[in-house]
């Protein structure tokens, strides 16, 4: 009778483990790309190694910022990944709070520009890409931003619309090559303007520059490096431009919550994200450049990211500060300039 109870009670007990790991339950909010992939590399083995649920929260950026605002108080998302100048929002809005590096065994195998992009530990970045011109090099030669208006390339350019990631710093760039970086763009803008009519299309979608490409449509378009493997696939002599006032960029970080219900297993949850191990295989998958500088590629998967120490070294990030207090005369120099 007495081994009936005891077998009975470890019974319980293991029923009783089993409904507590149900019970740890980690919501995070994330970009709809490439969640299959994430699902397999990132979100399963985590399941698995925390014993606990994920319940995975996707949308575009205002959206997701929306409902990190309106939930603020009471906060339904422990933890979430956007761009730099996004979480400097959220920051900003009171939505965050500060992450504890020394929490994060991961953390000091970051790059530097990685480890407290925003200040005060309110983000840690976990991937960033470069942005330079693609071109084909049997037509064009491309050596600086401001060779996307040659002559060459009239009728033949696209150029990023600047409400899109890669707009402001393409125009930064842009500016730096007619000698004028200042924050208001103004310059930067008035040059695109001139040349306004020679733009075959100012680009809402990678996938769209992309598609004028392969029609050959266009000869050369700023992109992100993330999008440089469709442009390497297409059968034409392209290339990724070395241009002489460097290449510009940007990252996305990760956030915690202010007042997160489930701190402890945010923290695990962006420590598993930062190992080597994980940003190695979603490097290989071609679905992020590493932030971890531990990580080796091969050279073919290098070739498509955003890659190595030299790299990430000569990225010309625009400060999420510049972006988020310009973003709005931006847009309205740019409308009153070229039009919506």
């Amino acid at each position: 009778m007495f081994k009936k109870l005891l077998a009975s009670g470890v019974a319980l007990a293991a029923l009783s483990g089993a409904a507590q790991a149900a019970d740890k339950t980690l919501v995070i909010s994330v970009y709809g790309f490439a969640q299959d992939a994430f699902k397999e590399i990132v979100y399963d083995p985590f399941e698995a190694q925390c014993g606990c649920e994920l319940v995975v929260e996707t949308g575009n950026s205002v959206e997701r910022l929306a409902k990190l605002e309106a939930r603020k108080d009471d906060p339904e998302i422990d933890m979430a990944v956007m761009s730099t100048h996004d979480a400097l929002s959220a920051a900003r809005k009171g939505i965050t709070q500060s992450i504890d590096v020394s929490r994060l065994s991961n953390y000091d195998k970051l790059y530097d520009i990685a480890k407290d992009p925003l200040g005060d530990n309110l983000a840690v970045g976990y991937t960033f890409y470069a942005t330079s011109i693609a071109y084909r090099a049997d037509e064009v030669t491309i050596e600086s931003w401001a060779d996307l208006f040659q002559d060459k390339l009239k009728g033949r350019v696209a150029f990023p619309n600047v409400s899109t990631n890669q707009g402001p710093p393409a125009l930064y760039m842009v500016g730096k090559a007619i000698g004028d970086d200042a924050a208001d763009l103004k310059a930067a803008i008035g040059e695109v303007a001139k040349n306004k009519d020679d733009i075959v299309t100012f680009y809402e979608r990678s996938s769209q520059v992309a598609q004028l490409m392969q029609q050959e449509e266009i000869l050369a378009a700023p992109i992100g490096r993330f999008a440089w493997g469709a442009y390497s696939k297409m059968g034409f002599d392209m290339a990724w431009a070395t241009l002489k006032e460097g290449q510009t960029g940007g990252m996305n970080v990760m956030i915690l919550t202010k007042g997160a219900k489930n701190e402890d297993l945010a923290y695990e949850f962006m420590d598993f994200w930062l190992s080597t191990e994980i940003q190695t295989k979603l490097a290989e998958a071609l679905v992020d450049s590493p932030a971890n500088s531990e990580v080796k590629v091969s050279d073919e998967i290098a070739e498509n990211l955003t890659y190595g120490a030299e790299t990430v070294e000569s990225l010309q990030l625009l400060d999420p500060a510049v972006i988020l207090d310009n973003r709005e005369s931006w847009l309205s120099e740019w409308n009153a300039q070229i039009g919506q």
